[in-house]
């Protein structure tokens, strides 16, 4: 289409390499993976070879297709420097058939080791890490008539992913991204997807739409907290008498501490196990307006917890951070370029996603700061050749003298 044609990457237009190799032997594990159908040894497209591709298309904005991540395994100084053959198209979009994603999994787990958490909120007060919990929609087509026919293997439509993440509050980078069906309902269910994956000693930040008995039940049990902001309309029955409210609980905002009743018209395997504690919080009132995505807010947070014994201002400083994982919602799909998709597969997305949380470390481990645009960009600019190595660093100087 005439106008519309990209230009070729070129060999200049892709520096920067070096700091890819210092992640190609936490990669060589994923070498093997995907290779025992391979009986014939005919394979020329390996998974650590896919995955370092991948991690060059979200650091390199020329880089903008599966299209041009081929050419630039054509070149020279890419296949020197990444150890990556020439890839064809095909061995590209057939990747997502061949490879597992989960040994990924691993690579992050031992990256997050290396990322020293600070903490922001509660400290000295809960030793808990802090994960904010929620999901964002990815919509792969433009076109509600494309979304009538097209699917994927699985006869799934490829019109749009939910992406469910944990997000570390203390790390500012998330550690578990679950790739479902853009339906919230079933298995893809944001509350059966969190169930599923819980762990113990944590403390679960959620919005409303994680408000549910059964699973605070499941948090409680499994020896971990959490904060979760329950609806506007929610019957609260104190069972205790109203709590104090000190000094610093009331400039936070707090306006009631109560351990309540919840659920009492629910069946009794569905009702809280546990004594459950409702702060309210002064917020500013939010009305509902034009294509506005969900309900009206009255101007007031209530809080459930089982943290019987934080401080109130504690509880609301907690939920104020969740906003963080909206931050890296848009970080990902805005600055990372993971609005556009290299596959329409939920295998392709699920190592794309990966990825771009090993990108979200990667630069978190050089700079030791939460990853920012700023940052990304100077990083960019740096893999584009507008940017020498001497002021990358003197950028990376610059942020470490910020914090002396």
């Amino acid at each position: 289409m005439a106008g519309q044609k990209r230009d070729k990457v070129r060999e200049r237009d892709i520096t920067g390499l070096k700091y890819f190799q210092d992640l190609l032997p936490l990669f060589e594990r994923l070498h093997e993976v995907g290779c025992r159908r391979d009986k014939a040894g005919n394979r020329e497209l390996f998974m650590d070879e896919y995955c370092v591709l991948v991690l060059l298309f979200l650091f390199n904005p020329i880089v903008t297709s599966l299209r041009a991540l081929q050419q630039a395994s054509e070149l020279k100084k890419v296949q020197r420097k990444l150890g990556c053959p020439r890839a064809s198209l095909g061995s590209l979009s057939e990747a997502t058939q061949v490879f597992d994603p989960a040994p990924l999994r691993e690579i992050i787990a031992e990256l997050l080791g290396r990322v020293e958490p600070i903490r922001q909120v509660g400290r000295g007060q809960l030793s808990q890490e802090l994960l904010a919990v929620d999901g964002s929609v990815v919509k792969t087509l433009s076109t509600i008539a494309q979304a009538a026919y097209l699917k994927n293997r699985h006869g799934e439509s490829l019109s749009a992913w939910r992406l469910h993440t944990q997000f570390s509050i203390d790390r500012h980078v998330p550690t578990r991204i679950e790739v479902t069906g853009g339906k919230n309902s079933g298995k893809t269910d944001e509350k059966y997807v969190l169930r599923e994956s819980l762990q113990p000693d944590r403390c679960y930040v959620m919005d409303r739409r994680y408000a549910e008995f059964k699973l605070f039940n499941d948090i409680h049990a499994i020896g971990s907290s959490y904060v979760c902001r329950l609806r506007d309309n929610s019957n609260l029955e104190a069972v205790e008498e109203e709590r104090e409210l000190s000094p610093a609980a009331r400039k936070a905002g707090v306006l009631r501490d109560i351990v309540v009743t919840l659920g009492a018209a629910s069946k009794a395997e569905a009702r809280p196990d546990h004594p459950i504690r409702v702060i309210l919080v002064r917020t500013t009132p939010h009305a509902k307006r034009g294509g506005a995505r969900g309900p009206e807010s009255d101007g007031i947070l209530r809080l459930a917890t089982n943290l019987v014994d934080v401080p109130a201002e504690i509880i609301a400083d907690i939920y104020r951070h969740r906003w963080l994982i909206e931050v890296f919602f848009r970080f990902f799909k805005h600055v990372l370029g993971c609005r556009h998709l290299l596959s329409c597969d939920p295998v392709g997305i699920e190592i794309q996603t990966y990825c771009a949380i090993i990108a979200c470390l990667l630069i978190s481990l050089y700079t030791g700061k939460k990853p920012t645009l700023r940052t990304y960009e100077m990083i960019c600019y740096y893999f584009t050749g507008l940017a020498d190595e001497e002021e990358l660093l003197a950028h990376l100087e610059k942020l470490k003298s910020h914090d002396a």
